[in-house]
């Protein structure tokens, strides 16, 4: 049984940065595939980053290409999600996941993930 646990979420000025982080229990993290999605009202969930195990080459999305940077921290069992140059459309719910390692983490497919927690708010606004 995986548990995640997402924080850091709240309301920033466009332009502004936020951390989420994505405490994980019952499991290391290292063994596993993360990754950060995120949906808005009336929108389909779409992945914005992940890392396949305990890291390497990250993904992201092409929409938070070279603002948004994704790391890993073993010693506290946390994924980060390092949010810059925010954006008012980048407003959502984030959520963090769980995959399985045994293949590179994908965005494209969530029901790959086999584990998610409760989310957390991001709202981008003036």
């Amino acid at each position: 049984h995986l548990q995640l646990v997402e924080s850091g979420g709240g309301l920033v000025q466009p332009g502004g940065s936020l951390r989420l982080s994505c405490a994980a229990s019952r499991f290391n993290v290292t063994y596993y595939n993360i990754g950060w999605f995120r949906q808005a009202p009336g929108k389909e969930r779409e992945g914005v980053s992940c890392l396949t195990g305990s890291g390497g080459m990250p993904n992201f999305v092409d929409s938070v290409k070279g603002r948004f940077t994704i790391s890993s921290d073993g010693a506290k069992n946390t994924v980060y999600l390092h949010m810059h140059i925010l954006k008012p459309e980048d407003t959502a719910v984030y959520y963090c996941a769980a995959d399985n390692w045994f293949r590179l983490c994908v965005l494209s497919d969530p029901s790959e993930y086999v584990s998610w927690g409760q989310g957390t708010q991001v709202t981008v606004a003036s």
